[in-house]
């Protein structure tokens, strides 16, 4: 089989503009392509003319490439049917920072990727990917991921950052506490996002 870079970029070409013609069955093609980027460009070809389905982001949950897992991520914020834990513990950093994100931008998310946002905004090593799981946190709303962030109002100043305005749909002690500490960071950053929250314009 040639797989040349003229080869490869010329099937992900064919990929991309089958997605703009309506080619479903070259898109098909292409998600079974050894090349990760034309992989990658079929899920999002499928996703752009509406035949995307879970079975193919289910397929490609353990893709070898981690740019297709994080496409996978990506796509599956808007099919909650694709569970996404196991890209949110993922070992490549940018993949799991684009499932915690998925989830925050999800309409709803289940107890068990409830927890496991909050067992990654706090026990992750990466700040990363603790950072984009505090945001998630924040934009799901739910009380149970409260001390997360506010955990994270105490974590470096990326985190911080987040976790701060995370705060923004909850209230009561503890989040006027951990407001008015952020007011005194020693990062602007973290000040200004408080002072927003206390005194908005």
């Amino acid at each position: 089989m040639n797989t040349s870079p003229d080869s490869t970029s010329g099937e992900r070409l064919r990929t991309i503009l089958a997605g703009f013609s309506g080619d479903e069955n070259t898109i098909r093609d292409g998600l079974s392509s050894s090349d990760a980027k034309t992989r990658s460009s079929a899920l999002r070809a499928l996703d752009r003319m509406g035949a995307l389905t879970t079975h193919d982001l289910k397929s490609h949950l353990a893709d070898e490439s981690e740019y297709v897992r994080r496409r996978v991520a990506q796509l599956g914020a808007h099919h909650t049917n694709v569970h996404l834990i196991t890209l949110l513990q993922d070992d490549d950093l940018y993949v799991a920072e684009m499932a915690a994100w998925a989830f925050g931008e999800r309409e709803s998310v289940s107890d068990d990727e409830l927890r496991a946002l909050i067992a990654c905004a706090t026990q992750d090593e990466r700040a990363l990917v603790r950072e984009a799981c505090v945001a998630a946190l924040g934009a799901i709303g739910d009380v149970r991921g409260l001390p997360a962030i506010l955990a994270g109002c105490n974590d470096k100043p990326a985190v911080r950052r987040r976790a701060v305005l995370a705060l923004a749909p909850f209230d009561g002690p503890e989040v006027d506490a951990a407001l008015q500490h952020a007011l005194t960071d020693n990062d602007w950053q973290v000040r200004q996002n408080a002072e927003d929250l206390v005194k908005p314009r």
